[in-house]
């Protein structure tokens, strides 16, 4: 009976896409602190798993006329849908426009590298089965 890997490792390997995606999105965040009028962003991780693990995945945009403007890898912006990207709300929000909470930023790059972790080692005990299944060593 051939085994599927993919339902095997179960969501988990989606999910350690989406920490690297939010690690990427939170660093650019700490990266701009100082940034005038920039405005922190944060990914809806629930929304974002939901669509990396859905066989649904949203629609690539594609011209319809020789006149309308090709999709740009710009569409998938902050805000637009399926992105998971979303702005955060500023508890208290700078004179300059930035909206960047240093210490916020911080405790959810910590809780975001913390669950990274956690998923690459369930990931690791899975593969770790499978090597143990393999051999049949216990």
């Amino acid at each position: 009976m051939p085994l599927n890997l993919d339902a095997y490792l179960g969501v988990h390997q989606d999910a350690l896409k989406v920490y690297a995606q939010r690690t990427s999105v939170l660093a650019n965040n700490i990266a701009n602190a100082d940034t005038p009028n920039y405005k922190a962003q944060d990914l809806d991780f629930r929304s974002v798993l939901a669509q990396a693990g859905s066989p649904n995945a949203p629609l690539a945009l594609s011209t319809t006329n020789g006149a309308h403007l090709a999709p740009t890898s710009s569409d998938s912006a902050a805000g637009a849908p399926g992105s998971g990207l979303k702005y955060r709300v500023p508890l208290a929000p700078s004179l300059d426009g930035n909206t960047v909470d240093v210490q916020m930023e911080q405790s959810a790059f910590a809780d975001n590298t913390v669950r990274y972790q956690a998923a690459l080692s369930f990931l690791s005990g899975k593969f770790k089965e499978l090597m143990t299944a393999i051999t049949g060593q216990s």
